[in-house]
């Protein structure tokens, strides 16, 4: 149908897809979101193409996120050198943390065998490596995003209604998630933690 051009028509079954019966592929996320901006519903285009970017990096997506995010005024879609360089890291992170872990578990496994003449050099060596594997596990890992669900959704200073005022994000906001509070969620704002109310954002999962 989406082939044919009946893209609103398909849209329900890819949907339907997706929510039901657990299908989904970068492909069908972005005809999703080509049909979501077709409508005008930029927000939900926005969602559908970071769940395809956050599935598969690429360039392409992210050039066509912030070219939405340019023309509609929204924060949290930086294009720069180092959003490129993030992309580059997270195109490959999976592949470089399972040849990292093989490489641990045949380096161990060989000390294991040879213990009686590896030395403490060795030992060391191969704790450094495990240290090593550990901080690109933990510092280089893609960290978790999500998209404000509405308009008008306020950004306050703690996880409190009665917290000071930051400001007012707009639906399609797109910020860093550190963690979650009660009904809220801390997010990176401007260098510094913030609070949103958990129906106020979606998850990027």
């Amino acid at each position: 149908m989406f082939e044919k051009g009946r893209v609103e028509q398909a849209y329900p079954l890819y949907r339907r897809a997706r929510e039901q019966q657990g299908i989904q592929s970068v492909r069908q996320l972005l005809r999703m979101a080509y049909v979501q901006e077709g409508l005008g519903h930029y927000p939900a285009a926005l969602y559908y193409l970071s769940l395809a970017q956050a599935w598969q990096p690429r360039y392409a997506t992210w050039q066509k996120m912030v070219e939405l995010a340019q023309e509609h005024r929204l924060t949290g879609y930086p294009n720069t050198w180092r959003q490129n360089l993030a992309i580059t890291v997270q195109r490959y992170y999976y592949r470089l943390l399972q040849g990292l872990l093989v490489l641990a578990v045949v380096g161990g496994t060989l000390l294991v065998i040879r213990r009686r003449t590896a030395d403490r050099a060795w030992w060391t060596a191969y704790a450094m490596y495990l240290l090593a594997v550990g901080m690109f596990l933990n510092l280089l890992s893609p960290g978790r995003v999500g998209l404000v669900a509405r308009t008008r959704a306020p950004l306050m200073a703690g996880p409190s209604a009665g917290s000071a005022w930051l400001t007012t994000a707009t639906a399609g906001d797109r910020f860093e998630v550190k963690g979650q509070q009660d009904i809220w969620y801390r997010v990176h704002w401007q260098g510094r933690d913030a609070y949103i109310r958990r129906p106020d954002l979606l998850l990027v999962e």
